[in-house]
């Protein structure tokens, strides 16, 4: 959700869907030397987190960052780096810098194993900013200092809390005065508190045992209970949240929210631990099989001990887990086997539907997609079509009347009709233009290929992972579309219809941002039901005062009174453009599909209103009473 959270302010979100951050962990469990004699160089932890960052680059393009720790460094020598980078090539710069600060090391004649940035233990970050805020102030990872290594405190994570304000206040109790007030401050701040907090406990333990020196942070470096810190404070947390860290004497970590909202996976061999935001990324990156790369469980966290040891344990009873489907539908990349399977069964579960939609009428329809994010999708919506067909085909077949060699070509001849009519052409820069010239430029993002269909005679069918606002399909895909002159145009969302905003990492923000929203309030109007969105305000309005457990999705009988198709059939004659003579319709995947899709990731707050988390309930409760009043910006 793109809430400011302390100044109350809305964030204006993109045309389209933006990614969410992507995180990479990385602990070398063997000596640096070991590295060196096996893979040939020292830097071979720096590769890796390269290549991980570089595979989950569709994650976040703002800003990247990385932090490297040296656990045996002596005193007087740097043990943690850091380097981060702004904008779409981040990456690159960073990592470039990053070589040009060994290579000038390695001329003064430094040993390889004390280069700066080859140590033990890697973090990386990839940002898409969900709270609006830039600005290399923001970008992770985070990191506070101290003079003892134990204290020093590097984070980065995927996460969106729902309850700044209430962590605001709670660190403020505790007397600590915050710099700022974004989330990953504050929680860097409270997790520091507590690591303080432990570190002071553990050094009145050991002086009354007679420990001093060098033998003294020694035993305290040895026994860093980071569970017993990320327990406490992660219980004051609401949202999703993906975390990675380390103190600066390497205890090192991984921890998911207990609702397992967002995700995280992790391998494990003899000579190093990853942890990243998806799992193919660490298949491709370290050559590893599906079976060997596990998820982290919702409260769950992988820890690693300074000496190498490397254990999971529950920091938090789970509840009520719901891992984000959009996760599945959208944001990981597809060459994960789960979710490329899932994908496809997202357009397979379609085609009923689809088929209802055409009349049944395969011989003139063409199938095509929205490139490319709903290519996988488009796959498996065809395989439900062909399977339809070899059906007929085969009952043509066993009619007595069709023995014909001349009939059993024409059966044979039938086929889904497939065509690649909408293409992606660049990315045109539409700020420079402004009222019509910038609609117009809009509309040739997509190009078509000419002479695909029969003008007048031949449907299309489109399929594309999601709607949100609907402003590219009326600014240029159906407009493009139309141009090919079809007897009918039909949308396909493999999503189904996006209602509520989100609160835990996603950029879908302000409710007149979607078009189903804005077609369930005409459709008030239009039925003269408008005093239902004065109930609902007024409901909203009180609930601020609600106890989490009786808190209630009001916004949920904005939509109440209609079924999905006639918000479906609102909203297609919403985004058909002017001047568009065909028939416009809009197919949307079904919440019961989607959960049959993606089993084990039933996330799907952003589609039913049912939020894992009451800070989710508050906001969409929020959200509305800010539209009804006319404050877009105001939270």
């Amino acid at each position: 959700m793109h809430f400011d959270r302390i100044s109350s302010k809305y964030i204006f979100m993109s045309d389209t869907i933006k990614h969410e951050c992507g995180i990479v962990l990385i602990r070398l469990l063997k000596p640096l030397s070991y590295y060196k004699e096996k893979y040939g160089s020292y830097t071979y932890g720096v590769e890796k987190l390269y290549l991980m960052m570089e595979k989950q680059h569709n994650r976040g393009q703002e800003a990247a960052g990385m932090a490297c720790i040296k656990i045996e460094a002596l005193p007087g020598n740097e043990y943690i780096f850091r380097e981060r980078a702004l904008g779409s090539g981040a990456i690159t710069e960073t990592f470039e810098k990053i070589n040009r600060e060994i290579a000038r090391a390695a001329e003064e004649g430094i040993p390889e194993a004390d280069l700066p940035y080859i140590g033990e233990i890697y973090i990386g970050h990839l940002r898409y900013s969900t709270t609006g805020r830039s600005g290399m102030s923001y970008v992770h990872p985070f990191l506070r200092r101290n003079n003892w290594r134990s204290r020093n405190l590097c984070i980065a994570g995927n996460f969106n809390l729902t309850n700044m304000e209430e962590v605001f206040q709670y660190i403020v109790n505790q007397g600590q005065h915050p710099r700022l007030n974004a989330d990953t401050f504050l929680i860097l701040e409270q997790m520091g508190y507590l690591l303080d907090d432990h570190h002071s406990d553990l050094y009145r333990k050991y002086r009354v045992q007679g420990y001093s020196g060098k033998e003294m942070d020694k035993k305290i470096e040895d026994n860093i209970d980071i569970e017993s810190i990320i327990t406490e404070a992660s219980q004051h947390w609401d949202g999703g949240f993906c975390i990675i860290g380390s103190t600066g004497s390497g205890e090192s970590f991984a921890f998911r929210d207990k609702w397992g909202i967002r995700p995280c996976y992790y391998y494990a061999d003899e000579e190093i631990v990853v942890v990243a935001s998806e799992r193919a990324v660490i298949q491709t990156v370290m050559n590893v099989s599906y079976g060997k790369v596990n998820e982290l469980g919702p409260g769950e966290a992988v820890i690693i001990h300074r000496d190498g040891q490397v254990r999971l344990c529950c920091f938090a009873k789970p509840e009520h887990p719901s891992p984000c489907s959009f996760e599945r539908i959208y944001f990981s990349r597809g060459s994960d086997a789960d979710i490329y399977r899932e994908r496809k069964a997202l357009g397979r579960l379609l085609t009923p539907r689809i088929l209802q939609e055409i009349n049944y009428d395969l011989d003139h329809t063409v199938f095509s997609f929205i490139p490319n994010t709903a290519e996988v999708a488009y796959y498996g919506m065809l395989e439900g079509l062909e399977e339809y067909l070899n059906e007929r085909k085969l009952k043509a077949l066993m009619n007595t009347e069709n023995r014909s060699e001349a009939a059993i070509r024409t059966i044979l001849r039938h086929r889904v009709r497939t065509e690649k009519l909408a293409v992606k052409d660049i990315k045109l820069r539409t700020f420079i233009a402004q009222g019509s010239s910038r609609d117009d430029l809009a509309t040739h993002v997509y190009d078509i290929t000419y002479n695909t269909i029969t003008p007048g005679v031949d449907t299309i069918a489109v399929i594309d992972d999601s709607i949100v606002r609907g402003t590219t399909l009326r600014q240029s895909i159906i407009k493009i579309l139309s141009r090919l002159q079809p007897r009918k145009i039909v949308v396909i969302s493999s999503s189904p219809q996006i209602r509520y905003p989100d609160c835990y990492g996603i950029d879908m923000s302000r409710m007149n941002e979607f078009i189903a929203f804005n077609a369930a309030i005409e459709l008030l109007k239009e039925n003269g039901l408008s005093h239902i969105l004065e109930e609902v305000y007024r409901k909203c309005k009180a609930s601020r005062t609600v106890a989490d457990d009786r808190l209630e999705n009001y916004v949920k009988e904005i939509y109440s009174p209609f079924t999905e198709q006639q918000i479906s059939r609102k909203i297609a004659r919403m985004v058909t453009p002017e001047g568009v003579d065909c028939e416009v319709s809009i197919i949307f995947q079904t919440i019961e599909n989607l959960h049959q899709a993606c089993p084990k990731h039933n996330g799907d707050w952003y589609f039913s209103g049912n939020y894992p988390t009451p800070g989710g309930i508050r906001i969409v409760n929020r959200a509305f009473v800010n539209y009804y009043e006319g404050y877009p910006d105001k939270r």
